[in-house]
């Protein structure tokens, strides 16, 4: 490899690891807030969850799997063989939020501008972790046989 070509593999290694750790601190972040401060988190959007327990306990439910997914799409920043499965989780998660939301807007209106925002974040943030992810499937047929499954590679091997 050219020293040329080796140095847009780092940058792009880097953008992957940035987009990662962005991405998976965002959802890290929103779940632990609905965990443990649902009532300040959902204010914001003009949603009282204190006085509804059984509210507050189905919003924390999907927070623990957010929680989850958070931590597997952080763990491809620092394990590179987890890099693949990070960026298709990632995909999942916000374009299964995002989209769900416009399903929602559809169907039940338009709610508080915040949640029209997240729900732009999302679908943007899905959009380009689905990029990358399509982006480093492609850039490596011919190189190995990822179609029989070979999910974690490296990222290095990944973005070239």
């Amino acid at each position: 490899m050219t020293d040329k070509n080796e140095n847009v593999s780092r940058l792009g290694s880097y953008m992957i690891k940035g987009l990662l750790l962005v991405s998976g601190l965002i959802a890290v972040g929103i779940a632990v807030a609905i965990l443990f401060m649902p009532d300040a988190f959902y204010a914001g959007y003009g949603i009282d969850t204190g006085a509804n327990v059984s509210l507050a306990n189905e919003l924390k439910a999907p927070a623990g799997m957010l929680l989850i997914a958070g931590l597997l799409v952080l763990a491809g920043v620092f394990t590179p063989r987890m890099t693949a499965a990070s960026l298709a989780m990632a995909s999942l998660i916000y374009l299964s939020y995002g989209l769900s939301r416009l399903l929602s807007m559809a169907i039940d209106g338009i709610p508080h501008g915040g949640l029209v925002s997240a729900a732009m974040l999302e679908v943007f943030i899905g959009l380009v972790c689905l990029l990358a992810f399509t982006l480093s499937r492609k850039s490596t047929f011919g190189a190995r046989n990822v179609g029989q499954g070979d999910w974690n590679a490296p990222v290095e091997e990944i973005v070239q």
